[in-house]
């Protein structure tokens, strides 16, 4: 039986468009009671995939106390946040005869969250969206803060739209389903926030992190309400990201790269890139003067204590060189024409956006690394 307690309610504020993210154990089961009030009476579709279907659709089900009028099933991956997909998610719901006032359930991972809120977002102009994220990275990332997007031939999340959703509901019992795997994959964007601009969260993690991997419950809890509160205070700052939002790309420049190169086939799961990514970044911030070193060691040294991916490890399962990660990196959405703009660091919460960094910088030090 699932674990039913008072959950935590955070309000992101938006004006007009403010929702709440709600986060307890049992949520799942008790969806009509949090649900049903933001989508009133209209139609209802399920977006989810085979995994989370097999495994949760049947509480998910009974939690809503109605059946969905649509339900569509993915196949799990990366390759499913693609145009042919989204083309097959707007054809059934079309076909359906969904309207702007009906509400679609982003029901799974990262890959499932983002496709449905861009199909949200040009469904007949937008409609309604929530996020029921069962995975620890989308839980403490992709799900709030309304950034939807696919992949293309070009490169990771260069087609979206930012759209929030009317509710987020984290239900930190559908974890336990979770291989270790994918935890350590969503761990990866628990540690950004410390990495970011709360080093005492970094310092609670030194010594929590392995507990929170482990599903230990009141360690898990505060990790994820902890990362919600800082997306949500950085996004209600910055919405659209034209300045402070960009802080939450630490270390994504070079994940995406290395995502590219693996070409989305699963090798290399996004969480893990990041984690490799922000050791990245740290390193070329050293490597400019701008990080302690002690800071570097400090990161490295926790992410081989949780087990967590490093930049080779990642690297050694891709054949890969400095020219291709570079351009790889140009493509990122935050560059502006030539000029190539990184998420930097002066030290363990000390992030910071650096425009105008020289690419000839950037690849000494991815030659230093892919020849490593």
């Amino acid at each position: 039986m699932p674990n039913l307690v008072k959950p935590e309610i955070l309000n992101l504020d938006l004006g007009e468009r403010s929702y709440d993210i709600v986060t307890g154990a049992g949520l799942l089961g008790q969806l009509s009671q949090f649900l049903l009030p933001v989508i009133r009476a209209h139609r209802l579709a399920v977006i989810t995939d085979k995994t989370v279907a097999a495994l949760h659709m049947e509480t998910l089900v009974k939690g809503l106390e109605r059946e969905p009028d649509q339900t569509i099933i993915l196949e799990p991956g990366e390759a499913s946040k693609s145009f042919k997909t989204l083309q097959v998610v707007l054809d059934t719901l079309l076909a359906a005869g969904f309207s702007r006032t009906d509400t679609l359930i982003a029901f799974g991972g990262g890959v499932v969250g983002d496709l449905t809120g861009f199909a949200a977002a040009v469904l007949k102009r937008g409609c309604s969206f929530v996020q029921i994220p069962t995975t620890l990275l989308a839980q403490v990332d992709s799900s709030v803060g309304g950034k939807t997007a696919i992949n293309t031939l070009a490169g990771k999340n260069l087609v979206g739209a930012f759209y929030q959703p009317r509710q987020v509901l984290i239900d930190t019992d559908v974890l336990q389903t979770l291989e270790a795997r994918q935890m350590r994959a969503g761990y990866a964007e628990v540690l950004k926030y410390g990495l970011i601009d709360k080093s005492e969260f970094f310092d609670w993690l030194e010594i929590q992190g392995r507990d929170v991997i482990a599903l230990d419950a009141s360690a898990l809890t505060k990790a994820i309400t902890t990362s919600c509160a800082a997306k949500a205070g950085i996004v209600a700052r910055d919405e659209r990201e034209h300045g402070e939002r960009a802080l939450l790309n630490l270390g994504h420049t070079f994940a995406h790269a290395l995502e590219g190169v693996a070409g989305y086939d699963g090798r290399v799961l996004h969480g893990e890139a990041v984690s490799a990514g922000m050791l990245m970044a740290f390193e070329f911030s050293r490597e400019l003067g701008l990080c302690p070193g002690q800071d570097v060691h400090r990161v490295r040294a926790h992410l081989e204590r949780t087990a967590m991916p490093t930049p080779e490890r990642v690297l050694s399962g891709l054949k890969t060189d400095a020219k291709t990660l570079l351009e790889f990196m140009r493509r990122d959405k935050k560059n502006t024409g030539a000029d190539m703009n990184l998420i930097l660091t002066r030290g363990i919460g000390k992030s910071f956006i650096a425009p105008n960094v020289e690419p000839d910088r950037i690849y000494q030090y991815l030659e230093m690394i892919v020849g490593a």
